[in-house]
């Protein structure tokens, strides 16, 4: 089966720092994989590289057609979704009205008749994606008027309204409290299991530990491990390279 996402030798150098150094990742259809490792091991590099917005060495490959040579626009065109560590989300929008900007591909002449008669109106996707993320009941709210981890979702949400084919997640649960982070990986869990291809890149060991099907660990740049979440709970290489502040949250997911 070929794999939504085939990312190999991805390199990239900004001046003489090394911040990636020849990567492979895959992410099979309907799989959620972790990329994990201490600060500046290169983590959201790899997500701007695959998603275009900054140069690398190497091939990118989003359901076996190539993605080299395309802008960051082009690449969201073909299907690969991301999202932010911060939360940029239209303010003086609903939750629902949100989601809706976010899917909606219309013609020029579609954009004119919108902007001359009717505001952007939901689609069938907008209103799956609020119901599989549990926002069905948040939909007329604001964003202002949200609980923190709620405005991740909404972030999540926006980024799946668009029915990509992979979807990247930098960083979602930071800033968010045990139970907000626990119900974040639930969510996260059940869009993957509707079969959806996620990378997802979090500082957050227990939750990529405890959702994720595979992971890929990087440590200055370079893969030092990867395989299933509890192979790579054991692997020697990713507590030393956790060694320090992190180093109790990795005896504890260790443990788990």
């Amino acid at each position: 089966m070929t794999a939504v996402l085939a990312a190999s030798g991805i390199s990239v150098s900004f001046g003489g720092l090394r911040a990636l150094d020849a990567v492979d990742v895959e992410v099979p259809e309907g799989k959620l994989v972790g990329l994990i490792g201490p600060n500046g091991a290169g983590k959201t590099t790899f997500i701007d590289a695959i998603s275009g917005f900054v140069p690398y060495q190497g091939q990118v490959e989003l359901d076996g057609q190539p993605l080299e040579g395309l802008r960051a626009h082009a690449r969201a065109r073909r299907g690969l979704a991301r999202t932010w560590q911060s939360i940029e989300l239209f303010d003086d929008l609903t939750v629902r009205e949100n989601l809706a900007v976010a899917s909606y591909r219309p013609s020029v002449w579609a954009t004119v008749r919108e902007v001359l008669s009717r505001p952007v109106g939901s689609t069938p996707a907008v209103e799956q994606t609020l119901k599989l993320l549990g926002l069905d009941a948040k939909l007329d709210a604001l964003p202002s008027d949200l609980a923190q981890g709620e405005r991740k979702l909404v972030g999540v949400a926006r980024a799946l309204a668009a029915e990509p084919r992979l979807l990247c997640l930098d960083e979602p649960a930071a800033g968010l409290d045990t139970k907000e982070s626990d119900e974040l990986g639930r969510r996260l869990r059940e869009v993957a299991q509707a079969g959806q291809a996620t990378l997802l890149v979090d500082h957050d060991m227990g939750l990529v530990l405890g959702i994720c099907d595979y992971v890929v660990v990087l440590e200055f740049g370079r893969v030092i491990a990867h395989g299933p979440p509890e192979a790579v709970r054991k692997d020697e290489k990713v507590i030393g390279a956790y060694l320090g502040s992190a180093a109790a949250e990795v005896e504890e997911a260790v443990q788990k």
